[in-house]
């Protein structure tokens, strides 16, 4: 488990789908069938829901938690492949949404946010009750990988209680560093996308609470750090966005993990400049750090064209199955 595979990963890219914006962007028209799945709602010990949507159980079986990326579900492309190659291999699998993202508003003024770690162990400490027999895997994408990594890295040995290994995929390690790389450049083009269901979201929310933010700075806010310095910090116990991205990056804790994990970020990731990603030195040796020369922000595209995304889910599970 101390295998450090920097640009030589066993991810290619086809040669017909050149560079990281390609590579982030195609797998969005490559979404495929979405599995039969259950839903399945849980209260919250503050008052809140967050909803789960579930593969037919398959009693005995290993379980995978997917944890989505920023304004993600169970229908963003990466979950569907996932979910699919799961029930394929009769194992169980469920994706937890986080606040807000099912398609329901939540009740409470907060949120999700890139550092809930709390959140991520209430989550997996239920599905530990749940499946105590079986082996349990985390997965976590963007976003959501992020903050599986902040719990991993800030619960030490308490973690392998709950789950035997996890993966993350390019999971934005330095939020400051992501925050101001999706402000330059072609990436303000990520950067209008999210805003415009963030922004839809944060309006709704107003219609629940009125007065926890000004909404007219709301609508003019054009990076994410206005809009996380003016919403997201403090809906969520931050002074403001840098308190934020400082406190909600997992890269300072990744030396305290101390169950299996694969870092797979892709050196290529417009969302994650490689010179903010971790080496040896900044993980534990229980850490394996995969980060191919391509791949995009959770891309991975593979074959001839116009392609398929079997490459990342089969990455995972073959983590996973490899006696961890």
């Amino acid at each position: 488990m101390t295998a450090y595979v920097h640009a030589a990963g066993a991810y290619v890219a086809p040669g017909w789908l050149p560079g990281g914006h390609v590579q982030t962007i195609w797998p969005l028209l490559r979404k495929g069938q979405l599995p039969a799945m259950l839903r399945e709602r849980w209260d919250t010990p503050d008052g809140d829901f967050i909803d789960l949507d579930w593969l037919p159980h398959q009693p005995g079986a290993p379980l995978v938690v997917l944890f989505h990326g920023l304004e993600g579900s169970s229908r963003s492309p990466y979950a569907r492949h996932l979910m699919r190659h799961l029930a394929e291999l009769g194992w169980n699998g469920v994706i937890p949404h986080f606040r807000g993202c099912s398609g329901e508003p939540n009740r409470l003024p907060r949120g999700y946010h890139a550092g809930d770690a709390e959140e991520i162990g209430w989550i997996l400490e239920r599905l530990a009750a749940l499946f105590p027999a079986q082996r349990r895997y985390a997965a976590g994408v963007s976003l959501g990988g992020n903050a599986l990594l902040l719990w991993l890295g800030t619960r030490g040995s308490t973690a392998s209680g709950l789950i035997d290994a996890a993966a993350a995929i390019c999971a934005p390690i330095d939020m400051t560093a992501t925050g101001h790389a999706l402000a330059q450049g072609f990436n303000r083009i990520y950067t209008r996308h999210f805003l415009a269901t963030l922004k839809h979201n944060a309006a709704v929310k107003l219609g629940q609470h009125p007065g926890i933010f000004d909404p007219r700075a709301m609508w003019r806010s054009r990076t994410l750090y206005e809009f996380d310095n003016l919403v997201t910090a403090p809906l969520h116990g931050f002074r403001n966005a840098d308190d934020y991205w400082s406190r909600a990056s997992s890269k300072p804790h990744l030396p305290g993990i101390q169950i299996p994990t694969l870092l797979l970020n892709p050196l290529n990731d417009p969302f994650l400049p490689a010179h903010h990603l971790p080496t040896r030195q900044h993980v534990s040796a229980v850490v394996q750090l995969e980060q191919p020369r391509e791949g995009g922000h959770v891309g991975f595209v593979s074959g001839a064209w116009p392609g398929h995304l079997n490459w990342l889910p089969r990455r995972i599970l073959d983590f996973f199955q490899a006696g961890h």
